[in-house]
């Protein structure tokens, strides 16, 4: 019995000095320290399956031979935020501080020649993304956090295996954690000529520093020509069509122009550091024919980021606003900054609304955002429940003017450990039709009335304080 005091007390003092001198954020380390005081023995096995952190040079080598070569195939594609006019273009200060930050921060390059259409919902979006495929010519490349081996699932991997029989080039990728029915297929897709690998494959879990770090993004290319980004993966809940689940709410983007190439150049990236193929032929990089002029900038984030990339994005996004500020996400656990910039906003003045999840499909997060919203309300954010069904959508709209559509949620995951991806466009049209969807949504929300809010149970409280207490470590 003193043997396993010993050895437990050993353990505690070398994970606990670990914790401790990687600085990570202070809420973070207390809770680690306060695991693993409480439960040792457990919380030492949660804290090497989910705690342990990997340096951002081990993750971004692959990237930086590559962002070098990409940088000199498109540079002339590049545009210079001091170099809008902003007569011409109806650009704001806002939008080139914002430009500047996605630059420096993300890498994200701002060009003009762009055209962007928004999908919405399952229908809308697979009906279109099917068609683009039918009508490659060249290559497909897909990339997608959960890939299910259902009916859409299959539906799309025939459509692949035509294309490869037919000539066409077509890469696979998918998350290398959550896709156990398609990995079985692996064997069948690699002999008909399609190209499937997993992005940070764990196998061994207990050994595998890059467990917790997933790749959440959602990109198709077609031919360099025609883009797809946004929030649904591939499975029949996103079509609605699991009866358990029921309605899912969802949002893509279809890209067209300059902005397809940077999606590209994130593809490869991706791919590169799934196989260490380095693919940089120009012919990936057509160029691209003359669309509208929809300022876009395409943004990359993750854990292999120099930054905090899209927390810092959006601070500063929420900060600039000036007249309206409309979020919605299925996922709501913001730092302290993001939540003081929100009710800073309200507080001044601006129109700030947030739709969140009513129907849950994650308990924890779903009480972890609740915990949020009575300090919100008071200040003046106005928050809804959306309840037609499962809301997965992740939008920001500002002032009517930028539009933000991808695969990062409102929450410390997507701002620190996933990879995501999304779409910053600064063009009122394509905002305005971002704002139609989102006044539906409201239609299909109930709001939240403070009066009301305080009145909740006190298990509601119980469990809103619980799930954020350890909200810094989902």
């Amino acid at each position: 019995m003193l043997t396993i005091a010993l050895i437990t007390f050993a353990q505690l003092v070398i994970l606990g000095s670990v914790i401790f001198l990687e600085n990570r954020d202070p809420t973070k380390t207390i809770i680690w320290l306060l695991i693993l005081g409480v439960l040792p023995i457990l919380g030492a096995l949660l804290y090497v399956l989910l705690g342990r952190v990997v340096r951002k040079h081990q993750l971004s080598r692959h990237k930086q031979v590559r962002e070098g070569q990409i940088e000199e195939i498109l540079k002339d594609l590049q545009v210079k935020p001091s170099e809008v006019n902003v007569d011409q273009t109806g650009n704001i200060l806002m939008n080139k501080k914002l430009a500047r930050l996605l630059l420096n921060d993300a890498s994200a390059p701002l060009t003009f020649n762009n055209r962007a259409e928004v999908l919405t919902n399952g229908n809308e979006t697979f009906e279109s993304l099917f068609a683009a495929l039918q009508d490659a010519k060249h290559y497909i490349h897909l990339e997608f956090f959960i890939f299910h081996n259902d009916a859409i699932g299959q539906d799309l991997l025939n459509l692949l295996i035509r294309k490869v029989s037919e000539g066409v080039k077509v890469r696979v990728l998918v998350d290398g954690l959550v896709n156990r029915s398609l990995k079985n297929r692996f064997g069948e897709l690699r002999r008909a000529g399609v190209e499937a690998e997993e992005f940070y494959p764990v196998r061994f879990p207990f050994l595998s520093k890059r467990l917790n770090l997933r790749n959440h993004r959602k990109i198709v290319i077609v031919d360099g020509r025609v883009g797809f980004l946004g929030g649904l993966n591939v499975g029949d809940e996103y079509l609605s069509r699991n009866q358990k689940i029921g309605f899912w709410r969802d949002t893509f983007l279809k890209l067209e122009g300059d902005s397809v190439n940077f999606l590209q150049s994130v593809f490869l990236n991706d791919w590169n550091g799934a196989t260490r193929q380095d693919i940089s032929d120009p012919i990936y990089y057509p160029q691209p024919w003359k669309y509208e002029t929809q300022m876009t900038q395409i943004a990359a984030t993750g854990p292999d980021s120099d930054w905090g990339s899209m927390l810092e994005i959006f601070f500063v996004a929420l900060t600039s606003a000036e007249k309206t500020i409309f979020i919605e996400t299925p996922y709501f656990i913001p730092d302290e900054g993001s939540i003081m910039a929100l009710k800073t906003a309200a507080l001044s003045g601006l129109d700030v609304r947030v739709i969140l999840q009513g129907v849950p499909d994650h308990k924890i997060t779903y009480w972890a955002s609740h915990s949020y919203v009575e300090e919100l309300l008071e200040s003046g954010v106005r928050i809804y429940r959306y309840q037609k069904g499962i809301l997965h959508a992740k939008i920001l709209i500002l002032d009517g003017e930028i539009g933000v559509v991808g695969s990062t949620n409102f929450d410390i995951r997507s701002f620190s450990l996933n990879f995501e991806i999304s779409a910053f466009i600064y063009d009122c049209p394509l905002a305005q039709r971002l704002e139609r969807d989102f006044y539906q949504d409201l239609t299909d929300s109930e709001e939240l009335v403070l009066e009301e809010y305080k009145k909740r149970p006190l298990l509601n409280r119980i469990k809103e304080s619980s799930a954020r207490l350890f909200s810094p470590l989902l």
